[in-house]
């Protein structure tokens, strides 16, 4: 996408294959890179053969991740934000939403390090795990937390970089932050036997270098462009619209996170056995998503894009193209899941017993792809179109379905009921924002 594009060509544009593909093709290969940390961190534990240690680290992580996607909105709303300012042709707006994010990054960062010995306390309270878990647990939360500032800074600057359509840098900043982390997770979490503690060490050093690479991009990239007046930046009403958009995604993200929260409590529930191959396969299904979240960023840029110039056909266009590889990526996905998996597993952990009851549930996360890849591409349009108060309330409608699933199922059918639940999260998630859609696009243009 060509960085100097004018207000005309801004505003004048056609969304095509290969405009999808130069977006979501880069960003897929970003995105996997998420997971596959994930699943190294979780193979680096899984080594010392101990499923008190795996399940302390899923545990870690799911609090880890409650606290950090709840600031999901600075990566997300800051790429609808440029992506309609881009649209307009606004350089400078782009700019303005840009450091707006990042002074709400360091303030809220610095907050979340400074509580990391309470949320420690409070993880440990909800999940009700066994002692070594707890333990295990607690080491990963009280580390990573310290990485709260440069994460949430990072989460800024990939928004600004999306929102602009430009894939190819998001995939390397990706590739730095998660390069750098694996290899730390294996010289201080293997090599040096840390364990849990290496693999939090890791992640630390990971987000701080790659923060410093990101911020030198924009300040090299905005020394040749006009820049926005400090009034501009601090303007109260713009912080009010984007404090507005993220409460809506921040209510979004929290909702989505307390389903995982219950899935993986639901987990400890039935022994740390179980809960480990839950975290094995669950690492499965964020790799599946995480494989078509490229796209959903195609459609976050693409769709915030003609918001912002007005333009209906390309608004169309682009739901429907990202749609199309989404759901064909979706069938690739499930396949290989169902046909590998099995050896991804042996590949994940030495315990024989975690090894067995994962590869029984193994169909289950398989298809988590399909059940979910509408939900994915609906999320990315409504949030590059900041169709936050409708992102949110559907968010909350799918949380009570799985609520109530999570209630029958899972007594009834056990783990097999558990993951049963999560499908029909994912499913009401997909069509109720469908539906919602239909509506919007009558009133939008």
């Amino acid at each position: 996408m060509d960085k100097g594009a004018t207000q005309i060509s801004a505003r004048s544009f056609n969304v095509t294959n290969r405009s999808v593909l130069a977006i979501a093709v880069p960003m897929t290969l970003a995105y996997l890179t998420t997971p596959l940390l994930g699943i190294v961190d979780t193979a680096v534990v899984g080594q010392f053969g101990d499923a008190a240690l795996l399940g302390g680290l899923a545990a870690g992580a799911l609090v880890f991740d409650v606290v950090f996607t709840t600031f999901n909105f600075l990566r997300s709303g800051t790429t609808g934000l440029v992506a309609q300012a881009f649209g307009r042709g606004d350089q400078l707006e782009e700019q303005a939403v840009l450091w707006r994010a990042v002074l709400i990054a360091v303030v809220a960062g610095v907050v979340l390090a400074a509580l990391a010995p309470l949320f420690a306390v409070a993880g440990q309270w909800f999940m009700g795990a066994e002692p070594r878990v707890s333990a295990a647990m607690s080491v990963y939360i009280r580390i990573r937390l310290l990485a709260a500032p440069f994460s949430l800074i990072n989460y800024a600057i990939l928004g600004y970089v999306l929102g602009r359509g430009e894939g190819g840098l998001g995939l390397m900043l990706q590739a730095v932050l998660n390069g750098i982390n694996i290899a730390l997770c294996f010289l201080l979490g293997l090599e040096l036997g840390w364990g849990v503690a290496g693999v939090a060490w890791a992640t630390v050093t990971g987000e701080f270098l790659a923060m410093l690479l990101g911020l030198a991009i924009v300040l090299s990239r905005f020394r040749k462009l006009e820049r926005p007046s400090r009034r501009r930046i601090l303007d109260l009403p713009a912080y009010r619209r984007m404090l507005s958009l993220n409460r809506d995604i921040m209510i979004r993200s929290f909702s989505l996170l307390a389903a995982f929260a219950l899935f993986t409590r639901q987990g400890a529930q039935f022994g740390t056995v179980t809960l480990a191959a839950n975290a094995v396969l669950m690492n499965f299904f964020l790799v599946a998503g995480y494989f078509l979240d490229g796209f959903a960023t195609a459609a976050e840029q693409l769709a915030g894009r003609a918001i912002g110039a007005q333009a209906a056909t390309p608004f169309r266009q682009a739901v429907r193209l990202t749609l199309i590889w989404g759901f064909g990526l979706a069938a690739v996905a499930s396949l290989i899941l169902l046909t590998a998996g099995a050896n991804l597993v042996a590949l994940v952990t030495t315990s024989a017993d975690v090894r067995a009851a994962a590869d029984a549930y193994l169909p289950w996360a398989a298809f988590t792809a399909l059940s979910g890849v509408l939900a994915f591409q609906m999320d990315g349009v409504f949030i590059g179109a900041t169709w936050s108060r409708d992102m949110r309330n559907m968010m909350l409608l799918s949380f009570l379905a799985f609520s109530a699933a999570l209630m029958t199922l899972a007594p009834a059918f056990g783990n097999s009921g558990l993951w049963a639940a999560l499908h029909v999260f994912l499913l009401v998630r997909g069509l109720s924002l469908l539906a919602v859609l239909r509506l919007r696009v009558r009133t939008a243009f």
